[in-house]
């Protein structure tokens, strides 16, 4: 029986905070491959401003700072985004980052055209709904400023995970704990509808590996 998709929800908060918790820093300090790909794309851009959704401990948060960006890094785990702050003093890199928790099922609290330039690492995969993907989505063009870049990623049909492990409907499933939305290709392209789709990049990452998809689109 599929679990009611807002106690998956809760669930899926209250496991990543015991992630957190119990591996402190868990992806490392070094940053993801497409945070160090979205740094250069939202340079090129002309960004000064970036929002990272479901930033945790803050690896690719930080990358931005140093990099030269002011980031706004969100997240639904207060302990990852605390291991972030903390992160951010020692290296000196305080003034430059902002946290605020927050659910992206719910409206983003900032202003319109208020942002450069959005990251999402894996957060639009996480145990969303596909209309709280498209209502996300469409927070996102509400916060970036016309030409401003929204860089995200996603595992996708073609994982080995998919189909496999507890399945709670509208492609997701649940593995160690970890509940995963699988995009189909469809889907990028519906979420693109009103924006320029630049790149749609596959790559694999971790163990098994995980297969995903880098997708970069442009706000009109």
């Amino acid at each position: 029986m599929h679990q009611h998709h807002g106690d998956l929800a809760a669930t899926q908060q209250e496991h990543w905070q015991q992630t957190y918790a119990a591996h402190p820093g868990m992806y490392g300090a070094a940053p993801s491959g497409p945070a160090a790909y979205a740094a250069t794309a939202f340079r090129e851009a002309g960004a000064e401003v970036v929002l990272e959704l479901g930033a945790g401990h803050g690896r690719d948060a930080l990358h931005f700072a140093r990099e030269g960006f002011r980031v706004h890094a969100t997240d639904f785990s207060p302990v990852g985004l605390d291991q972030l702050v903390d992160a951010a003093r020692a290296e000196q890199l305080a003034e430059r980052i902002s946290t605020t928790v927050h659910d992206v099922r719910t409206p983003l609290p900032l202003a319109d055209a208020s942002i450069d330039a959005v990251f999402a690492h894996m957060l639009l995969c996480m145990a969303l709904s596909t209309d709280e993907i498209h209502a996300l989505i469409d927070e996102v063009r509400r916060v970036l400023r016309p030409g401003g870049v929204f860089v995200y990623t996603v595992r996708h049909t073609g994982d080995a995970h998919y189909g496999a492990g507890v399945a709670h409907g509208d492609d997701i499933y649940e593995h160690g704990g970890f509940a995963v939305h699988f995009f189909p290709r469809r889907l990028v392209d519906e979420l693109a509808a009103g924006w320029d789709l630049t790149e749609v990049f596959a790559f694999e990452e971790g163990e098994l590996p995980r297969r995903l998809w880098r997708v970069t689109q442009i706000a009109h």
